[in-house]
């Protein structure tokens, strides 16, 4: 009865593998072929499943099943499905799962191919998949790879622009615009209406039917809301009175099931209080700075935050993959400083992100929350990322001093990924 639904995902596959590829920055990580299972994990559209087309591929002859597949949904036969994926691609030493987390018990399907020896590779745009699911039913037999849509020095190898001179301004600007999903940026769809659908189809795919939401307009309020107000804090409260739920853990749960689907990720306030942290506002952040500005309301371009969510998604991808843990700071004054990283029980960085550093008024408030922050938390790493300023400044104030580093953005997100490769 899988016949015809396997044929013609078979010629997607096909396609997939005839179109052109990108280098991306977690290709080196996933190339060993080894009994592990590669789980690629990430926002849906972000470009996992050509990703993982192109690494089965390389690591043998692939078979291929697409569970993102309404003729797949419900209860199927799973014998059935598998034996003719093996007719067809003759009984594939390699597979390729995709979305895996629409298939109920998953993991008994994984654990059976693993017991036949099949070397598999498996994504998901759950990021439930990303820590207990996995631990708990792969216990250790199991590499997982991050994918998000194309940071910006991807997006400059696929534009081929020089790392060096103006283009890389011009194209940050667009990056910080337009984000980077990679099919917009690839074939020149209409960017707008595209990402709109893409949410559309997170909301009711991923939330909607799996947890059976009834409000479904509250859940496109939030998601409204939080595309409009990225990089600012708030309170469950807020939210509540925005999706017009009745309590704050309905509220609380919605934003839960949008970070777990890879739309929206958050950032506590830094306290070395447990119960400091969890009763303080939060700050929202989208996965990509498109998303955000195609969905969202604001009156102008907005750089300033757009700039600031940038930098946020590429410090959550080191908390994803449990390099660091990333907070904000704010003092009793409202100083605030846009992001602690903090690693083990040491707080390593602190960083602002300023446009407008040269600016006084600007700076002056800038340094000063870096100073108060970095004797607060015995933090001498203390960063500015600008628009082009880079110099290294020693600073005093009533008594404090440190020494600011300010760093164009361009530099420090190509030397981050380096670091990350």
């Amino acid at each position: 009865m899988f016949r015809d639904v396997m044929i013609e995902q078979k010629r997607d596959f096909e396609r997939m593998l005839a179109e052109k590829y990108v280098e991306r920055a977690c290709s080196s990580v996933a190339r060993e072929d080894s009994p592990l299972v590669k789980v690629i994990i990430g926002p849906r559209r972000a470009g996992k499943s050509f990703f993982a087309a192109h690494l089965v591929q390389q690591l043998g002859r692939p078979g291929y099943i697409n569970f993102d597949d309404e003729r797949l949904g419900g209860s199927i036969d799973i014998d059935d499905l598998l034996s003719t994926m093996d007719d067809i691609y003759g009984h594939p030493q390699h597979v390729l799962l995709d979305e895996i987390q629409n298939v109920p018990k998953w993991e008994l399907l994984v654990n059976r191919l693993l017991r036949q020896r099949r070397r598999l590779v498996v994504t998901g745009s759950n990021a439930h998949l990303l820590s207990s699911e996995l631990a708990t039913h792969l216990t250790g037999r199991h590499q997982p790879v991050l994918m998000f849509p194309f940071s910006f020095t991807e997006l400059v190898r696929l534009k081929g622009v020089a790392l060096t001179g103006p283009e890389r301004r011009s194209l940050l600007d667009r990056y910080a615009q337009e984000g980077g999903m990679p099919e917009p940026w690839v074939t020149g769809i209409n960017r707008t209406e595209y990402l709109k659908t893409l949410v559309q189809s997170i909301l009711y795919k991923d939330i909607v039917r799996r947890f059976k939401i009834r409000s479904i307009q509250g859940l496109e309020d939030l998601a409204y809301y939080l595309c409009s107000n990225v990089a600012k804090e708030f309170s469950y409260q807020t939210l509540t009175h925005v999706t017009h739920c009745r309590s704050v853990h309905t509220a609380a749960r919605y934003l839960k099931y949008m970070e777990e689907a890879f739309l929206f990720f958050t950032l506590r306030r830094f306290s070395f209080k447990v119960r400091e942290q969890a009763a303080s506002n939060k700050k929202a952040y989208c996965v990509d700075t498109g998303v955000a500005m195609a969905l969202g309301f604001r009156p102008g371009r907005d750089e300033g935050r757009l700039w600031e969510n940038v930098v946020a998604i590429e410090l959550h991808k080191k908390e994803l993959r449990g390099e660091a843990l990333i907070y904000f700071w704010r003092n009793a004054q409202n100083e605030e400083v846009d992001f602690v990283v903090r690693q083990g029980l040491k707080v390593t960085a602190l960083i602002q992100v300023c446009l407008d550093a040269a600016e006084p008024t600007t700076r002056n408030r800038e340094v000063r929350a870096l100073l108060k922050a970095g004797a607060e938390l015995k933090c001498k790493t203390l960063l500015v990322l600008t628009s082009k300023e880079e110099r290294d400044e020693e600073v005093k104030w009533f008594g404090m001093t440190g020494k600011i580093k300010f760093i164009p953005l361009l530099k420090w997100l190509e030397a981050d990924e380096a670091s990350s490769a």
